[in-house]
């Protein structure tokens, strides 16, 4: 016999985890405003080695516009600009001899629905997740009813997963939806 409890904690942890993972992706989807999350990709030569940006430097924003990457040794200017402009963002740094300046340009109207279609994608991929781990508790109940479990326990665990997977897909539609507001936004 199995345990219903983990079978239904199973389901809503992968399901939660599809939805953090969601809420982390749709951070690199730049909405216009300046956010240190677009560089989370930039991998840097570092003597030899490719690090992420964050390992050999500070980023931040100055404002709305603008990011401010300074590094940890002056010497990884160059090759911070250099990780950038290869790291195909659309950004066009510059230095003042401390540290890597990028202005942010204003999205057109063609990146905005570009960058609202991967939104939607990436909410995609949650919604699969999700159903991923709706199936396989309704597999693991089925089994269990197999197995000895009584039909009335099951059909209220089934009702459970359902619950949960309507719940956590509100969550993804949610999170889409803001993300889409924020890009469209002039």
């Amino acid at each position: 016999m199995i345990d219903t409890d983990a079978v239904i904690s199973e389901c809503e942890e992968h399901m939660r985890k599809a939805v953090d993972h969601l809420d982390h992706e749709l951070t690199k989807i730049r909405a216009g405003a300046a956010n240190p999350g677009m560089l989370e990709t930039v991998h840097v030569d570092y003597y030899g080695q490719m690090v992420p940006l964050g390992q050999v430097a500070a980023v931040n924003t100055g404002d709305a516009r603008t990011l401010f990457v300074k590094p940890w040794e002056k010497s990884m200017i160059d090759p911070i600009e250099k990780a950038i402009i290869g790291a195909n963002l659309g950004f066009n740094p510059s230095n003042n001899g401390e540290s890597v300046i990028i202005h942010v340009p204003m999205l057109t109207e063609d990146r905005r629905k570009a960058l609202s279609k991967n939104a939607h994608a990436e909410g995609e991929h949650a919604r699969v997740g999700i159903r991923s781990s709706r199936q396989k508790a309704m597999e693991a109940i089925k089994t269990a009813k197999k197995d000895g479990l009584p039909e009335d326990t099951a059909k209220s665990l089934d009702a459970e997963v359902e619950k949960l997977t309507g719940i956590y897909n509100k969550k993804v539609d949610a999170l889409v939806d803001a993300k889409e507001k924020d890009i469209m936004k002039v």
